[in-house]
């Protein structure tokens, strides 16, 4: 995805007088062109992510478009405050391209790890968050959103479906229709979920933009049911409020399955981290079982 949302920005650049590309000493061979190009509207400003947003803030402020890219834990986490004075408190648009969620970097520990980056900036205002399940929905997702004229988080990763998909206009894209469960999953978490909910009778949603979550649809596609599986790739719990909120006309019992909100203290790939922490196959499915007979 990285390769992918990186070779789409630099067309833009070179497209899009407007666009403007902020970097934190990340991906630097990604945007060589970019940097040599224009060095106007591009600038590498070292591991400083607050000064990134700053500088990207002070190009929106001049009419530009900017685009900021480094590891997610180091945006999210870290430039936090500055996202949220400089671009919520601003209303300013900007795009932040992140890698390395949740835990692409596990070999590095909890420094590089950001199941929390979701969760931070949807406390940002008008921050629209999108997690593409693939590289050509990452594509996509960038030339949708570089001058949608608010601050928008793109959240790409190492895991990814085996296939991109023909995405809904919402964000949320109705995949597969059944009776007796629903199930929202994110992002890369599609295929496995499928393959975890095979011989289900379930009604599979496929969400990509997550924040704000397509609660129209969502009412619209749920099962009859009152069951639904909320399958995450980042803190369990973190879209809840949304579908609670959708589904306030009904009776509705959600089971929230993503990352543990514990210390992860082990070093690991990041498909290790997802067996010992319950993503993968056998962990969605044992989820979706227990929900489905209690």
């Amino acid at each position: 995805m990285r390769e992918r949302a990186a070779a789409t920005v630099v067309e833009l650049f070179h497209d899009d007088p407007t666009v403007a590309v902020v970097l934190a000493d990340v991906s630097l061979d990604l945007f060589a062109d970019v940097l040599q190009g224009d060095p106007r509207r591009a600038v590498n400003v070292g591991i400083m992510e607050g000064t990134a947003v700053g500088v990207a803030a002070g190009f929106a402020l001049e009419g530009f478009r900017p685009v900021v890219h480094t590891i997610a834990p180091f945006l999210a986490e870290r430039a936090l405050e500055q996202i949220k004075l400089d671009f919520g408190y601003q209303c300013l648009e900007g795009l932040f391209l992140t890698i390395g969620a949740s835990y692409d970097y596990g070999t590095s520990g909890m420094t590089h790890h950001a199941p929390g980056d979701v969760a931070a900036l949807s406390t940002v205002p008008g921050m629209e968050i999108l997690v593409p399940g693939g590289p050509g929905e990452a594509a996509e997702l960038v030339r949708q959103t570089y001058a949608n004229g608010r601050p928008t988080y793109i959240r790409t990763s190492v895991a990814a479906n085996a296939e991109d998909r023909k995405l809904g206009l919402g964000g949320l894209t109705l995949v597969r229709e059944g009776r007796d469960l629903t199930v929202i999953a994110a992002g890369p978490l599609l295929d496995r979920t499928l393959e975890a909910v095979a011989d289900i009778d379930a009604t599979v949603l496929y969400a990509t933009t997550v924040v704000p979550l397509d609660g129209q649809m969502l009412r619209a596609a749920a099962a009859p049911a009152a069951e639904f599986l909320v399958v995450e790739p980042f803190y369990e719990g973190t879209l809840a409020p949304q579908v609670t909120a959708a589904l306030a006309h009904r009776p509705a019992r959600i089971e929230s399955v993503g990352v543990p909100r514990r210390i992860i203290s082990r070093y690991g790939s990041s498909e290790e981290h997802d067996r010992a922490l319950g993503l993968d196959v056998c962990g969605i499915r044992e989820r979706a079982l227990a929900l489905q007979n209690s």
